[in-house]
């Protein structure tokens, strides 16, 4: 799908998505968070990794915080992005709480640390508004994981995770869009063939 068209179905689907993922109760929320936090710290593409990126969620996306402590307390490498223009910086952080500050539309990010290399990462664990069983992702709109994604060692396992209403029959993809390796839900993982 290319151009005006694939543009108009990106946001229509990325408003429903988003309106799905917004009707969960907070306690539904924390219990995918937990289901998925706990199938990530388990996932083979994720076991020798030492630098992992992840994110720090924002609004009624998957929490990570629980994955991102249990990383740090093995010493893997836990690097998180911030919003840099049309870009992500990325920077290895030691502490969720002082190494963060509200950024970019309010999300947490790395503040005052020295930004890090994305072709060192081992792994990075994405988030998104909706995925496929192929593999597609549907992003908030700006690009912005798709270009660090393309900045990537060739091989390195990108793992997306989402609540199951976030799971959808196809994504509508152009050509700059980026796959996902592994998707992880609350109920499920899938690795596209």
């Amino acid at each position: 799908m290319a151009g005006a068209d694939a543009a108009e179905a990106k946001a229509a689907l990325r408003h429903r998505l988003l309106a799905a993922r917004a009707a969960l109760s907070g306690e539904q929320r924390a219990r995918d968070s937990a289901a998925v936090c706990a199938r990530l710290i388990a996932l083979p593409e994720l076991r020798g990794a030492r630098a992992v990126l992840a994110y720090a969620a924002f609004g009624s996306e998957i929490d990570l915080d629980a994955f991102l402590v249990q990383l740090l307390a093995r010493e893997v490498g836990v690097f998180l992005p911030w919003v840099d223009g049309q870009g992500l910086g990325i920077a290895r952080i030691s502490d969720l709480t002082a190494d963060l500050a509200p950024g970019w539309r309010g999300v947490r990010e790395p503040r005052g640390l020295r930004a890090a290399r994305p072709d060192r990462l081992d792994a990075i664990v994405v988030p998104g508004v909706g995925f496929d069983a192929a593999g597609g992702r549907l992003g908030y709109g700006g690009g912005h994981f798709d270009r660090l994604i393309a900045d990537l060692r060739p091989g390195t396992p990108v793992v997306g995770v989402a609540h199951d209403v976030q799971l959808v029959d196809a994504v509508p993809l152009e050509p700059h869009d980026r796959r996902a390796d592994v998707v992880v839900t609350p109920t499920s993982i899938l690795r596209p063939t």
